[in-house]
């Protein structure tokens, strides 16, 4: 019995071929049947150029409905499919090759004069490209080629995707990821997310990460939901297309925009069944005020590359505004210590996951592999967090975003909640910066409106914490820092502003 994944998706739509799977800003769709050919013919096309099951197949290319069925074509053939965020430079992608030693590397032709000598230098097989409009010369081969091939046998620990995980700590590690990690994943969220007969995605997230690929879109797949696919976010183009749609996943970024139009209201939200939010922690006031605004109380879940989403909130039942919710089925969840023994309820620790969704380890890095798992099989997240009584996870923010300071370790998150209560704050980022005394000085960074300054804030909270934990100092900013998926770098605010307790 074969575990590829593609078979598994390919049950799901068997009687759904003629059905609408890519619905485009033209209006024009692609059935499930025409993305079905087109990554048979693309996987043809990759097998023809020297890829084999299990290479490696490294992609660089804009949201597209091509770019998708390249990512399925890859599935069905038993390659190796290894996203790359499309903002990386040619120096950033020249560590990728070297790292992934790939067969085939795709690229938009734009970029050939670019990313083609970063290739040679690699020593990468065969390269290829491929644009947003269905140009390239990966798509007119793959116009070529008839018939549809078979889909590879694979076994459910064979190597179905490799995601570079961000690097914050270091270089970008390769995090393997089998067709059955993927797939119980997918399983899990369309059977607690309740995914029916005619649920329409609202689909504007990129596909190069987790919660584009294997979240959004796979869950659709697993539905033979009709997908609406916009190649970005957009306000505008989000509130009319939202009402064709029954279930829209963003990123909290993506919620801020949206309260940001005053327009924005229930007449917008009236077919959507269930609003999903993850990639970043999502503020109470922003979770309160799109459930004011809207009558929708979004679903906050929770997950990371290596393991795919690990909680959610129920979609029916409560829904708490800073919770991240209850462990998938199938997967394990604790909060431990330091000694990766379980702590009591309440009490906050390293949040530790085991399971089948869980990746098979770092490419080439058998050593970091070991180090993010206990003796007893779990994975150390990173994360901290604490478990109620009936295992709902509540994040405190990183194990390398805890502060030390003065002997004590500070929470950011606990002083972010308190400051995200203020009146006229819109939201804020808590960091340790090097302090000759206390060797780390909480600092907060804020974005409010006009009139609210440092008294403001720490009288807010002056009885509410312990003296060492309130910030010393409060930057304000017109905008705090964000990767392409909305989280906060609290890297690159430690990085700017590592001196500011020097005079």
């Amino acid at each position: 019995m074969s575990h590829n994944i593609y078979e598994l998706f390919a049950t799901k739509f068997a009687d759904h071929r003629n059905e609408p799977f890519f619905t485009l800003p033209s209006g024009e769709s692609l059935t499930y049947g025409d993305v079905d050919r087109r990554s048979a013919a693309m996987a043809a096309v990759l097998a023809d150029g020297g890829a084999k099951p299990g290479d490696r197949v490294v992609v660089q290319v804009d949201k597209s409905t091509d770019a998708a069925a390249l990512y399925f074509a890859c599935l069905r053939a038993g390659f190796t499919y290894v996203p790359l965020n499309t903002a990386y430079t040619p120096d950033e992608i020249g560590f990728f090759l070297g790292d992934a030693n790939p067969a085939v590397f795709v690229y938009p032709p734009d970029l050939t004069s670019k990313l083609k000598p970063v290739a040679d230098i690699a020593d990468v097989g065969r390269t290829f490209t491929l644009s947003h409009d269905g140009g390239g010369t990966l798509a007119e081969a793959a116009s070529q080629v008839r018939g549809l091939g078979a889909v590879v046998e694979r076994g459910p620990d064979d190597i179905a995707c490799m995601l570079y995980t961000s690097g914050t700590t270091g270089r970008p590690k390769g995090a393997l990821l089998t067709h059955r990690s993927i797939a119980t994943n997918g399983l899990a969220l369309h059977n607690i997310w309740r995914f029916r007969t005619g649920d329409v995605l609202l689909h504007t997230l990129p596909i190069f990460h987790v919660h584009g690929l294997f979240v959004a879109l796979n869950v659709a797949v697993l539905n033979a939901s009709e997908v609406i696919f916009q190649p970005k976010f957009d306000v505008k183009q989000v509130r009319t297309k939202l009402r064709e749609a029954t279930v829209y996943m963003g990123v909290p970024t993506h919620y801020i925009r949206l309260l940001n139009d005053p327009d924005f209201g229930p007449q917008d939200c009236q077919t959507i069944r269930m609003f999903t939010s993850g990639s970043a922690p999502m503020t109470e006031v922003v979770f309160n005020e799109f459930h004011d605004r809207t009558g929708h109380t979004i679903c906050e879940r929770y997950g990371m590359t290596e393991c795919g989403i690990v909680t959610s909130n129920p979609p029916e039942g409560q829904r708490i505004a800073g919770t991240v919710g209850y462990a998938l089925p199938e997967m394990e969840l604790r909060v431990a210590d330091d000694n990766d023994q379980p702590v009591d309820d309440g009490d906050v620790g390293q949040v530790q996951v085991k399971g089948p969704h869980l990746f098979a380890g770092y490419w080439q890095l058998p050593d970091k592999t070991a180090e993010a798992h206990t003796d007893d099989g779990f994975f150390r997240t990173g994360d901290i967090g604490w478990l109620a009584g009936d295992g709902r996870l509540t994040l405190a923010g990183r194990a390398s975003d805890m502060i030390i300071s003065g002997g004590y370790n500070v929470y950011p998150k606990e002083i972010e909640l308190l400051l995200d209560q203020t009146p006229g704050v819109t939201e804020t980022a808590v960091v340790g910066l090097p302090h000759g005394d206390f060797s780390e000085a909480v600092t907060a960074f804020v974005v409010a409106d006009p009139g609210i300054d440092s008294q403001v804030l720490a009288g807010a909270i002056a009885d509410k914490l312990a003296g060492f934990k309130q910030p010393k100092k409060y930057i304000f900013l017109d905008a705090l820092p964000r990767n392409t998926m909305g989280k906060v770098q609290k890297s690159e605010l430690r990085r700017s502003y590592e001196t500011l307790y020097e005079n």
